[in-house]
This record gives structure tokens, C-alpha cells and sequence, in this order.
């Protein structure tokens, strides 16, 4: 084992140093595993449906305490299930903004099993080790406020009362996943997740070139849809960022989709009825708004890192000067800062180099190809790792941005691979390779940092937290691909359904720079959109961008959300609570919301399983198709206020529920 200096002076662990408290068990590791796959699906659907994740610590810390409890297992025990739980999150996360890329750009006919695991074992396994070297520095000595990490050992802390909140999180899956049997067209359909129509403004004459052009005005008009998942994503993520992602859907849909219609006279005059006019804007938002948010997102991406570029220089210069910090440790030895062994840990991270420079020769076809692409990664995924941990201890793993740091080395590799005359195919595999391993990469070492800080505060064993992070890894990414892949059969990775923002971005920069096919004047377009929204100073301009990407139903059932948690907040105000019943009323909030996504997520991934099965029988409708009720679809969000509003302001008066932090 490593040995780093003590903790500093001062601080005290929930846990002291001398327990004998069990800790690396079996059965942690197995529920830790077990939660890591589930909440791992769960948000791969969410984040190629919404384009946004959530962050899996908390109720992974809830299901573990309800869990280990029932077993009289320790705090110790649950520390190490929910760090093992939050790996899925984190390692699907980098997954999902990267490998759908290889589908999207159309270099992949469909997800492929073993590819896709090798990018996710080889990125999930080097963020590990990166950040087995850094810890030390920034969970211990860097004076980093770690929000999210806070928050969680507090609700650990709270939850050994034996009030845990488990029954929110539970009561809300049964109710989400009961809700997409009916409304999945694949499941016992009776509701209809939303309800489109078209509002014609009728037809206009004018003059142009002296030629008389009949233009149609118009715009669709659908309804939120009907999915208590991305309502509770509205509710965790807060009014403000719900309300911008809501205005991109504002300008996207009603305002660029509508301006395209008018636009295109000869394509408007060949739709003679509403559905022909709904298809022709929905074909409008497809093919040409969708490349112009794309532009927007990378003007929108590299601007959020100019903003963070201090933090972004502090996270580099602390990489580089974290493994002389870390080997000039004198302190005692104490289970409190033991880590695994830096001499092996520093093997096997030149040891993971051979399988990348592998794995790129078979995606590029040119070995000189796959080895300065091999150097590209180690370095940029070793610097990025570090500035993700650097942000996560900023701004808390939700709001890390990685994608606009796997952005920055797509366009590495991809100028790379150009200059060296690699193009084509091969280029573009290669390029979105080195993507995929880094963003994984990222997101690993994000979540790990988190979560090594939860350990800390609770007195955690590091080197212990280390290896179920391992464990977690290599299991994880060996399983959760089979879900995406069994979503994209059903619902088709880049539809309406699943659009997967990010990973489209991901695909149109890797097809327009090394395949040389882009629709440039659109996108040059959203680049200009996006100066100008930074020259206002908008609020988010990627926010706004993946509002404009994705269906309109989806971003404004966010927005509902985020007009509950606006108005749980108004009534606690109305009401004076305290700042403990602020936090017991957020708490369950955010559990219930939790379990929201769950339910409806791995209901909708269990039934695209029930359709690959059917199909394997020669059954195209396992399920019977009763109706499809938009009305009927529509009562759920009666139901969804009563539970995020109502419940919650219940709670909020009640000592039975979560206790405050102490």
C-alpha cells in the first residue's frame, strides 16, 4: 500500500481510525455491483433520452443503508456499496455521449458488444488509476468544498438513526414503472406519452424578385410528455436550468422549425393536410435545426471551459505536480490514508497502454495512427481526469462538464489523424475511440473523487474504496452495454426517442472534420447563434443547444419538474420553514424524484428486452396494445404534484422522515 501523509490536523472521520467495523465485504460488493448495473441502465436510458444524467450517490446511499441495515451491516459497509453503485452512473455517462457516436456517424450498422466494452473497461479502469495517484492532494489537502460530497455523507449520517427514506425511493419506482407498462408502445399500452398537433397560421403571398411565393406559417404544438423520469429530472436539477433548457425547445420549435417551414415555399406547398405539415417540421427539426444546435453546442462547449480555464489550469498544474507530492508523504501509517500501492498502481497504467494502441489499430488500420493516438489519450486522459476531479470538488459531479472536455480531444485526434492523412472510415472510428476511452476516463475519475471525499468524511478506507471501485469497473462494463444495445434495436439511437445529444455532437464533429461531410452553413450558423447568446450573457448557451436537439415534449415535461421544485420552494417559504424542514422537504424530493427515474427507466430497458425476445420467437407485439389516451396520459402529473409537492412539504413537518444535516 501507498503512504501519504495523515489527514490534516483538525478534521475528524464519523468512523474512527481504530474501528473493527467491517468494511470490503462480499456482500457490499455484491449489492454495490447489483446497484451499479441498475442505476447504470436507468440513466443510459435517461441520458440518450434527456441528454442529461444524474448523479447515482444518493439514492445508491439510501438503498444501501436500507439494504445493509436489514443485514446489520456497517456504515462502513454501506460506504462501500454506494462508492461500487455510483461506478455505473459514471462509467454509462462517459458511454453515452460517445459510443451511440459510432452509430450515429454511421460507421457502426448498430452497437457491438465487444468494442463497446473494451472503450468502457480500458476508460473506466485508467480513470481509477489516475485518480488513485491524485487523491491525496484533492480529497485531503486541497481546500475543494466538494458540495455533492458533503451532501451525501450528511444523509449517510442523518440515515443511521434508522430513518433511511428508502420507502420514497421505492414507492416511486413501483409507481413510475407501473406508468411506462402502460405507456410504452411496447408495454400494456392504455395512456399516450404526449398529444401533437399543428397550428396553422394559414398561408401568405409576397413579393419576391418581383414573383408572387406562397409561404405556410405554422408550428407544432405538443403537449409534455407524460414521464414522471424527466419530471423528476426537472424537479433535481432546479427551475433555473429546467427554465433554459426549456427556452432552447422555445427557440428550436417555436421559433427556428416555424422560420424553416416558412422558408422552404416548394417543400410547405406538397403538405396539404396536418400530418403531412406536422411530418414536413418534424423532417425540418431533424435535418436542418438539429446541425444548427450542433453548432451552438461546440462554440457553447469550449466557451463553459474558457469560463472554467482557472480552474482548468489549477486542475493541470495539480496533476502534474501530484505524484512528487504524493511520494514525499512522511506521515504514519493508518488505515485512514493507506491507497494501493503507487509502483503498481503506476505499472498498471503503463500496462493499459498496450490494449488502447490495440484497440486503435483496429479501429484506425495504421499502426503509426494507433500509437500517436495511444500517446493523445494517456496524456489528455490523464490531464482531463484530473481537471474533472478538480471540478467535481468545485461543482459536484451533476454539473461536471465532460463532454465539452471530450470535445476538446475529439477535435485533438481528428486534426491528428488528418495531418497524418488518415480519413475516411477508419479516421472516424479512430477519432471517436480516443473519445470514447477519455470521456469514460473522465467520468470515472469525477465519480471516484466524489465519492473517495464521502469516504473520507465517513472514515472510509481508501485503497478498500479503490478496489470495489475496480471490481465495479470491470463487471460494469462488461454488462451495461447490453442495455443499450437492446434500446437502440427497440427504440433506435438517434430517434425522437432517443436522440442522444451529446453523442451526436460527438458524430457530426468526427464526420465533418475527418470525413470531410457536414452540413457547414448550418452549423457555422448555430456558431454565430451561440456568440450571440454568450454576447448577452445567456444563462447556459449548451443548456440552450440541447433544448434546440431534443424533442420538444421532453425538455417541457423538464420544465414541469422544475416548476414543482419552484413551487415545494414558494409553499416552504409561504409557510417559514426552517432550514431544517428545507432540507427534510428536499431530501424527499429528491428521492422521490430518484426513484421516478429508476422505475420508468428500467421498465422501458426491461421491455425492449421483452421485444428482442419476441422477436427471437417471431413475436412482433408480446403485449397487448389496448389505447393511447393522451387525456388519460395527462392525469399523471396530477399525481406527480401530489408526490413532489404535497408529500414533500408533509415530510417537511414530520420528524420521521430524513433528518437534517448535522
Amino acid at each position: 500500500m501507498s503512504t501519504p501523509d495523515a489527514p490534516q490536523s483538525g478534521f475528524t472521520p464519523f468512523v474512527p481510525e481504530d474501528t473493527d467495523l467491517p468494511e470490503l465485504t462480499f456482500r457490499a460488493v455484491a449489492l454495490g455491483v447489483l446497484m451499479a448495473i441498475v442505476l447504470g441502465a436507468a440513466n443510459a436510458y435517461l441520458g440518450m433520452r434527456a441528454g442529461l444524467t444524474v448523479a447515482a450517490t444518493f439514492p445508491a446511499a439510501v438503498v444501501a443503508m436500507a439494504a445493509l441495515r436489514a443485514l446489520g451491516g456497517s456504515v462502513l459497509e454501506e460506504n462501500i456499496s454506494r462508492t461500487t453503485a455510483s461506478v455505473g452512473e459514471a462509467l454509462v455517462a462517459g458511454a453515452i455521449f460517445t459510443i451511440p457516436a459510432f452509430v450515429i456517424s454511421g460507421v457502426w450498422d448498430e452497437l457491438r458488444y465487444w468494442e463497446s466494452t473494451a472503450i468502457m473497461l480500458v476508460g473506466g479502469l485508467l480513470g481509477v488509476l489516475f485518480i488513485i495517484v491524485l487523491r491525496r492532494t484533492m480529497v485531503v489537502e486541497a481546500d475543494l468544498p466538494f458540495p455533492e460530497s458533503v451532501a451525501a455523507a450528511e444523509l449517510v449520517k442523518a440515515g443511521q438513526g434508522g430513518q433511511t427514506g428508502a420507502k420514497y425511493v421505492f414507492q416511486a419506482m413501483g409507481l413510475a414503472a407501473l406508468w411506462e407498462l402502460v405507456k410504452n408502445s411496447n408495454g400494456v399500452q392504455i395512456v399516450s406519452s404526449s398529444a401533437t398537433t399543428f397550428v396553422n397560421l394559414g398561408r401568405s403571398t409576397i413579393e419576391m424578385l418581383g414573383q408572387q411565393v406562397n409561404y405556410v406559417g405554422g408550428f407544432i404544438m405538443q403537449s409534455p410528455a407524460a414521464s414522471p423520469a424527466l419530471v423528476g429530472v426537472g424537479f433535481i436539477v432546479g427551475p433555473a436550468i429546467a427554465s433554459t433548457l426549456f427556452a432552447g425547445a422555445v427557440m428550436g420549435w417555436l421559433l427556428l422549425v416555424p422560420l424553416g417551414l416558412f422558408l422552404n415555399p416548394s417543400l410547405a406547398a406538397q403538405a396539404t393536410d396536418t400530418t403531412a405539415l406536422i411530418d414536413l417540421s418534424t423532417e425540418v427539426w431533424l435535418k436542418q435545426v438539429r446541425p444548427l444546435a450542433v453548432g451552438t453546442m461546440i462554440v457553447a462547449a469550449f466557451y463553459t471551459l474558457f469560463k472554467l480555464r482557472t480552474a482548468l489550469v489549477e486542475g493541470i498544474g495539480r496533476a502534474f505536480t501530484d505524484i512528487k507530492s504524493a511520494r514525499s508523504g512522511s506521515g504514519a501509517v493508518t488505515r485512514l490514508n493507506l491507497d494501493l500501492d503507487f509502483t503498481k498502481v503506476g505499472f498498471g497504467i503503463m500496462a493499459m497502454s498496450v490494449p488502447v494502441a490495440g484497440l486503435y489499430w483496429y479501429f484506425s488500420q495504421s499502426l503509426p495512427g494507433a500509437l500517436v493516438l495511444t500517446v493523445v489519450m494517456m496524456i489528455l486522459g490523464f490531464l482531463f481526469s484530473a481537471v474533472a476531479g478538480y471540478l467535481v470538488g468545485l461543482l459536484g459531479s451533476s454539473n461536471n462538464p465532460i463532454s465539452g472536455l471530450t470535445l476538446s480531444t475529439l477535435l485533438i485526434a481528428a486534426v491528428l489523424m488528418v495531418g497524418m492523412g488518415i480519413t475516411g472510415p477508419g479516421g472516424i472510428l479512430g477519432v471517436l475511440g480516443v473519445a470514447g476511452i477519455v470521456c469514460c476516463a473522465a467520468g470515472i475519475a469525477g465519480d471516484m473523487l466524489q465519492d473517495l471525499k464521502v469516504g473520507h468524511i465517513l472514515g472510509g478506507t481508501p485503497w478498500k474504496m479503490e478496489l470495489a471501485e475496480i471490481i465495479g469497473v470491470c463487471i460494469a462494463a462488461m454488462v451495461l452495454i447490453w442495455p443499450m444495445i437492446a434500446m437502440d434495436r427497440v427504440y433506435e439511437i438517434g430517434s425522437a426517442e432517443l436522440p442522444a445529444p451529446q453523442a451526436g455532437l460527438m458524430a457530426l464533429m468526427a464526420q465533418g472534420i475527418v470525413g470531410g461531410d457536414m452540413a457547414w452553413p448550418l452549423v457555422v450558423t448555430g456558431m454565430f447563434l451561440a456568440l450571440g447568446l454568450i454576447l448577452i450573457n445567456s444563462p447556459s448557451p449548451m443548456l440552450i443547444a440541447v433544448g434546440m436537439y431534443l424533442p420538444f415534449g421532453s425538455t417541457s415535461a423538464i420544465f414541469v419538474g422544475g416548476l414543482m421544485a419552484w413551487m415545494l420552494s414558494r409553499s416552504l417559504t409561504a409557510r417559514g420553514a426552517d432550514a431544517a424542514q428545507v432540507t427534510r422537504a428536499t431530501n424527499t424530493g429528491v428521492l422521490l424524484s430518484s426513484g421516478f427515474i429508476a422505475g420508468e427507466a428500467l421498465m422501458a430497458v426491461l421491455l425492449a428486452f421483452v421485444v428482442l425476445g419476441g422477436s427471437a420467437f417471431g413475436v412482433d407485439q408480446v403485449l397487448p396494445r389496448i389505447a393511447e389516451s393522451a387525456l388519460l396520459g395527462a392525469l399523471v402529473f396530477v399525481v406527480l404534484y401530489y408526490m413532489l409537492v404535497n408529500v414533500p412539504l408533509s415530510a417537511s413537518d414530520s420528524d420521521s422522515t430524513l433528518q437534517p444535516p448535522r
